[in-house]
């Protein structure tokens, strides 16, 4: 807000998607992978773009079990760290760098039920935070490819969230 007026939209947007591009960029393994993160509204989608190196079984071909997961794994801890940052940014803190991002959360357990073979194309995946504490998280998340309604895994995690500068 300036001077008790919100904001325009187009400056909402863009320090929403400035705010996202820091987030994602302060994690090497996204770009590692190739994945990228897409905001509609209040959701985020992530999209890890099909190449062949994600093959794991190349008879098949299937998509490789560990990306697969890293992939799922990724979008949890994305959408909590945006689940904390977000509100900050929007409350007037400036937009940090890459570098100067607050910690992100750190996985306590994470399990993968796959569902059906990931096939050579594009993979998205959607998480859902289940639980939210000053200490503890609790995400779930599913990838799919051509249809949302016929998942390739779905994960369930929990997470040491980090401490908060309030």
């Amino acid at each position: 807000m300036t001077g008790g007026r919100p904001e325009p939209l187009q400056v909402v947007k863009q320090r929403r998607d400035e705010t996202l591009a820091a987030l994602v960029g302060g994690v090497p393994y996204i770009r590692f992978l190739g994945a990228r993160f897409e905001r509609r509204g209040d959701e985020l989608t992530a999209v890890l773009p099909y190449t062949d190196a994600l093959i794991g079984n190349p008879l098949l071909p299937a998509l490789h079990g560990g990306a697969t997961a890293a992939f799922l794994e990724m979008t949890a801890i994305i959408n909590l760290g945006w689940a904390v940052l977000w509100p900050r940014i929007e409350g007037g803190a400036p937009v940090p760098e890459a570098g100067a991002l607050p910690a992100l959360p750190k996985t306590i357990d994470f399990t993968i039920d796959y569902l059906r073979t990931g096939l050579p194309r594009d993979a998205y995946a959607r998480a859902r935070i289940t639980r939210i504490g000053r200490r503890y998280a609790s995400v779930t998340a599913e990838a799919w490819q051509d249809n949302r309604s016929r998942p390739i895994a779905q994960a369930a995690g929990h997470f040491l969230m980090p401490p908060r500068d309030e």
